[in-house]
């Protein structure tokens, strides 16, 4: 509840600070001062040192998985202010309207691990969307940033519709908007069949996929992250990708049983189809902004891998997933963002005009391959090793590899263009306090890489 609380009390702070305080600087050190008050809020109910007690009547159910997922996001938003905060201040004179966002998208998220009502989850959502759909439009004076805006509020709301479709009919055959494990008979093992219950969880399911860009409705993505302002592309590209992720385990880990058979088919259908665009479509793109797009729907088809049975190393895998994803997604949009254009040709002879900035930006694609010693490779071994333990068949772990395969081709695709392409990079300027940021996260990026243990033993205590 301290998250929850916190996060809407600095929401409405930074509203007023974009009225009585016009330094940008201050804005930004005011924003992320907030973060480590919002972390330290949230460190505190999670070891109950200090709890706002408030009777939610059971509409929310905190736990230590829901709690240090809200720490890891509120810390991934801290990296990415702390890294991105003089871009966010050039598109507006008053960033701490953009700040305000975050933090209200922190507050939807914080419902988004916790919530035990579908409720609640509507209203988790509702809270993170809007702020986003606003971010997506940032850029007033570029057409394809309100054009994605657009495209983005009108498929979201079709999307809530969906959801809210879903929920009615699962009200309907419940009686309850609580998550509660169904009957299961006996004799069979399996869950009593209720054709209204059944509907209800599909188009939940539907719905829950657009929120997370996972195929068969991942069309909004490429054209939302592409005309986006780049630097809030990487914040809807991971944090708040890794919520819905985690949103959508919340509600499937214990109603998968109710679909039976049919869950299993439905999964992997969703799985291998997010896997298939993504990968493939990203092959042919001439835009690294539109690739990295592509991308987001093939490493949300591995976070999925997540949601094939209750088990502890699918939990561990998923918060692993989302912090290393997270932190080479936002290292590369960072270093995208000084290129004066989005394409390949952009990073050409990078390694001989900039050596380090080529070897943090290799370091982040290495990630995002899941090459070893980075961060990347134990994500997607976790992910692997949850669908091994759930029994899902090896036959799909062998393509899951395959298509890992197919991403390293366009992620090395630009480090071909820095290390062994003539030319002159299309890079701007950088200073070198903005070279050594993105240094601390690939160090960051090779330490998880080596001892993951060390993000995923506080998951237990």
């Amino acid at each position: 509840m301290n998250a929850i609380i916190v996060s809407t009390l600095l929401g409405v702070i930074m509203m007023f600070c974009s009225w009585g305080i016009k330094n940008v600087q201050a804005q930004k050190n005011i924003a992320l001062v907030g973060l480590l008050i919002l972390i330290f809020a949230n460190l505190a109910h999670a070891n109950a040192w200090y709890v706002f007690e408030y009777d939610t009547k059971g509409m929310l159910r905190f736990n230590s998985f829901g709690l240090y997922a809200n720490t890891l996001l509120f810390s991934l938003t801290f990296i990415y202010v702390w890294l991105n905060g003089e871009e966010i201040s050039k598109l507006s004179k008053t960033p701490a309207d953009f700040y305000s966002l975050f933090f209200f998208i922190l507050c939807g998220i914080s419902i988004l691990t916790s919530f035990d009502n579908l409720l609640m989850l509507f209203i988790g959502i509702e809270i993170l969307s809007i702020p986003l759909y606003i971010l997506t439009g940032a850029d007033k004076k570029n057409m394809f940033s309100n054009e994605a805006a657009l495209k983005y509020f009108l498929m979201g709301s079709f999307s809530t519709g969906i959801l809210l479709l879903g929920i009615t009919l699962i009200y309907g055959a419940t009686g309850s908007f609580h998550l509660t494990d169904p009957v299961i008979d006996k004799l069979t093992g399996m869950a009593h069949e209720q054709m209204l219950l059944s509907a209800g969880l599909i188009l939940l399911f539907a719905a829950m996929n657009f929120k997370v860009s996972a195929a068969p409705f991942h069309f909004w993505t490429p054209d939302v992250y592409d005309g986006a302002p780049t630097v809030f592309t990487s914040f809807m590209a991971t944090i708040a990708k890794a919520a819905g992720i985690i949103a959508f385990i919340n509600v499937f880990g214990s109603q998968y049983k109710a679909l039976a058979f049919s869950w299993t088919l439905l999964l992997t259908f969703v799985i291998i189809a997010t896997l298939l665009v993504g990968n493939i479509i990203a092959v042919f793109q001439r835009s690294v902004k539109r690739m990295l797009a592509y991308s987001s729907i093939a490493q949300a088809g591995f976070m999925l891998f997540a949601l094939y049975g209750k088990s502890e190393i699918a939990k561990e895998g998923v918060l692993l997933y989302a912090v290393v994803y997270s932190l080479a997604t936002i290292g590369i949009f960072a270093v995208l963002i000084k290129m004066k254009e989005n394409s390949f040709d952009a990073f050409n002879g990078l390694s001989k005009t900039n050596p380090l900035l080529a070897f943090v930006t290799t370091i982040f694609l290495f990630s995002l391959a899941g090459i070893p010693l980075t961060g990347g490779f134990f994500a997607k071994y976790y992910m692997l090793s949850a669908l091994l333990k759930a029994g899902a068949g090896l036959w799909l772990v062998i393509l899951a590899v395959v298509f890992a395969a197919i991403s390293i081709y366009y992620y090395f695709k630009i480090i071909q263009a820095m290390y062994f392409t003539t030319g002159e990079s299309a890079l701007g300027v950088v200073p070198k306090y903005y070279t050594n940021k993105l240094l601390i996260i690939a160090i960051l990026l090779l330490v998880l890489g080596v001892f993951p243990n060390l993000l995923l033993n506080y998951l237990y205590f």
